[in-house]
């Protein structure tokens, strides 16, 4: 979108946010060609029309220089003339040409504060002010050697952190989705080595106390059938629901989690909109409860070829450089709904994941090892965190690395039944 527009949307941001009405525009945008398909259900999975609104605009000002134009005759079509006249009354002459000059700064000494045993208090003195240009800043005293460092008393540390209840039986629902053989239309290649991928999560979950669900090659419209009718499902009796979804992948406009899944067929859903399928609004029985989304699929098409390790991380590296094939690319109140909700990905938002047809894929390989080993004794964000290390250190055809990462809300520590704990 042409700098101008963007700047004029920016500007006119809270009008648009509180009197537009994007129900009203979407078959226009489609029919025009500035959105997809897919875009108008991102937009329309948001639950207020204040949200929607504001996912139209972030989402508008990727669609080039015909986008601007054509929201303007969308207005009018739809009689929200008063829109459209705002928007054409901003001008370059009544927006920022530019970022005010920042006034210079200079950086004030630091000094660490003192700990008093007589008021078991740590005494700050702050820093003298001095006019700049009639006397020179004071210089800093080096950072005293470890035998000049003062001995604090310690302190003790308390967990102030909860936990999700986690001892329902069965604990919940794990849906895998695992699509491996895809429709020679899509242009998509199968996904040989996903079955492995698949048994491995089935196996750890049920060893989890989790009812396992599996649903194999779904198409696009499939995918969201199975999502509405978990939602739809009574969770009272459990205490956190899971889904795994093992296909290709794409990049896709987002404003909480990034990313897309393909339907046999080929078209894709937003990870967005899977997510808000179980989000506390749509499904009040998981209100409050922990919901899990683990996602093996491309992020999109780059590939990642790291950076040379220091030497002290070198000896780390024991997992042997591997010849996998990649996933395949693509055309490209009470509590906040956003809550409660963590979303793992095999690979960071643009960047390809790597299977083995043989044995699967890094990701899928590595989370199940870790929760295997270490589910009865750490929480889940730190065993993600042990995946995210082991992945990272893996050399696909002796070149290219992989970054597994994941988005968070959850409010407390998950621990996950375990038969050793």
């Amino acid at each position: 979108m042409d700098h101008k527009h963007r700047q004029i949307l920016q500007l006119y941001r809270q009008d648009l946010v509180t009197r537009l009405n994007p129900a009203d525009i979407c078959d226009g945008f489609l029919s025009k060609g500035v959105f997809t398909q897919d875009m108008i259900d991102e937009i329309q999975s948001e639950i207020t029309r204040r949200d929607q609104a504001r996912q139209l605009l972030i989402i508008l000002e990727t669609r080039g220089n015909q986008a601007f134009p054509a929201f303007l005759q969308c207005l009018h079509e739809t009689g929200q003339h008063d829109l459209a006249e705002l928007l054409q009354s901003g001008d370059g002459a009544h927006l920022p040409s530019s970022v005010p000059e920042q006034p210079s700064v200079i950086p004030l000494p630091v000094q660490n504060p003192k700990y008093s045993e007589k008021t078991d208090r740590f005494d700050f003195t702050p820093p003298r002010l001095v006019p700049l240009g009639q006397e020179s800043l004071p210089v800093p005293k080096p950072l005293s050697t470890s035998s000049e460092t003062e001995v604090r008393p310690n302190r003790s540390r308390r967990d102030r952190i909860e936990c999700y209840k986690m001892d329902a039986s069965p604990c919940g629902i794990c849906l895998i989705i695992n699509n491996f053989k895809f429709d020679p239309a899509s242009d998509l290649k199968d996904r040989k080595g996903s079955n492995i991928d698949c048994d491995k999560m089935e196996k750890i979950f049920k060893a989890l106390n989790f009812e396992v669900i599996v649903k194999r090659n779904l198409k696009y419209k499939n995918i969201k059938q199975e999502m509405s009718f978990l939602a739809k499902r009574d969770h009272s009796a459990y205490d956190c629901c899971v889904v795994i979804i093992l296909s290709h992948g794409t990049e896709a406009n987002h404003t909480h989690f990034p990313g897309a899944v393909h339907g046999v067929d080929g078209p894709s859903v937003p990870v967005q909109l899977i997510t808000n399928y179980l989000s506390g609004q749509n499904c009040p029985s998981l209100q409050g409860k922990p919901k899990l989304f683990f996602i093996q699929a491309c992020g999109g098409g780059k590939k990642d070829t790291g950076f040379e390790v220091p030497p002290d991380e070198k000896e780390h590296s024991s997992i042997p450089i591997s010849s996998r094939t990649p996933d395949e690319l693509d055309a490209r109140a009470t509590l906040p709904t956003l809550s409660d909700i963590l979303v793992s990905y095999s690979t960071f938002p643009g960047y390809v994941s790597w299977r083995d047809t043989q044995a699967g894929s890094f990701y899928v390989e590595n989370l199940d090892r870790v929760l295997e080993e270490n589910a009865a004794t750490e929480d889940l964000v730190t065993m993600l965190t042990m995946v995210n290390d082991a992945v990272s250190q893996i050399s696909a055809k002796g070149l290219y690395k992989q970054m597994p990462g994941f988005f968070s809300v959850l409010r407390k520590l998950l621990y996950f039944q375990s038969s050793q704990s």
